[in-house]
């Protein structure tokens, strides 16, 4: 059977990606229960971390043992792949070895090139185009407090990065409809707005964006690698803070997300992450369970 990665929503089809995220929510209801789980007893996930992270380290090696397996952390100043080894023979050799790949990165194509060579799944834990398994974590989330995303409508406040591109590839996959609120010049890649067709439309007020919205999500306006932009992108995004004025405008039963870590009078305003519409840490938590779901459907190419 032909290895299965995972780099961005679209390499799942939507019944496969509905069916993980149910499985995910169960994983989370029996963890919760303190049932213990060797699903993946014996099986090893090498975690690449070319970008340093806090949820994401922390959800994959917790997520392994969970599940009886264990992780390996893989830094640059660790490996072969600080020290100018090609992409395709670190995959080659670390895929040979382990049960899966997680890769946190710049360049999506270093994602890309790393699967197309290795042997064993790999994940896609973000990079600079996209950052899947949040989504996942964020569309389980929705569900498990609101039911079906499908049909609804997702306002999408801030800059146009990895994170919206995700939501536009949900969007799809997902099947609601996306408003992006962001400055002139701060746009999602066109091309993925134009694939997206009319299921995404860009708006450049914030608060016509929010109107009537099912879910409201943002992310910090300066990304890693971006800090250098954090003055000129302060300036931009002055008036797409999202706070609990913009929130009334949106559905009453409305839901607000944030990937984290977020920063308090910014993007969002200093109370926003305990506003009575957020739900923001069950999101944080569920990236634990919708990457256990996604690990034993990579690895054991089933969810039961």
């Amino acid at each position: 059977m032909a290895v299965r990665h995972f780099l961005t929503l679209e390499d799942l089809s939507p019944s496969e990606l509905n069916d993980l995220l149910d499985h995910a929510s169960h994983l989370r209801d029996t963890w919760r229960q303190g049932k213990t789980r060797d699903s993946l007893k014996n099986r090893v996930l090498a975690m690449i971390f070319e970008k340093s992270s806090t949820r994401t380290r922390v959800s994959f090696e917790a997520g392994m043992t969970q599940l009886g397996g264990s992780a390996l952390f893989l830094s640059p100043r660790d490996t072969q792949l600080g020290r100018g080894e090609p992409i395709e023979d670190s995959a080659r050799v670390i895929s040979s070895m382990v049960s899966a790949v997680m890769i946190r990165t710049f360049a999506h194509d270093t994602a890309v090139r790393f699967a197309a060579a290795s042997h064993t799944p790999v994940i896609n834990a973000l990079t600079d185009d996209y950052h899947p398994c949040q989504l996942l974590a964020d569309m389980q989330t929705y569900r498990e407090h609101r039911g079906s995303i499908q049909g609804g409508t997702v306002t999408w406040i801030g800059d146009g990065n990895n994170m919206c591109n995700s939501y536009i590839n949900a969007a799809i996959q997902f099947d609601f409809q996306l408003r992006i609120a962001c400055p002139t010049g701060y746009e999602p890649d066109s091309a993925l707005l134009a694939k997206a067709g009319e299921r995404v439309t860009v708006c450049p007020d914030p608060g016509e964006a929010s109107r009537d919205a099912n879910l409201v999500v943002t992310d910090v306006w300066a990304s890693m690698g971006q800090e250098q932009e954090q003055q000129a992108r302060e300036s931009a995004f002055n008036g797409f803070q999202v706070n609990p004025e913009l929130m009334a405008l949106a559905d009453k039963d409305a839901l607000f997300m944030h990937c984290l870590p977020a920063h308090r009078g910014e993007e969002i305003s200093e109370g926003m992450l305990e506003h009575p519409s957020s739900v923001v840490w069950d999101e944080a938590e569920n990236r634990l369970h919708a990457q256990k779901a996604l690990l034993e459907f990579l690895i054991l190419g089933t969810l039961d």
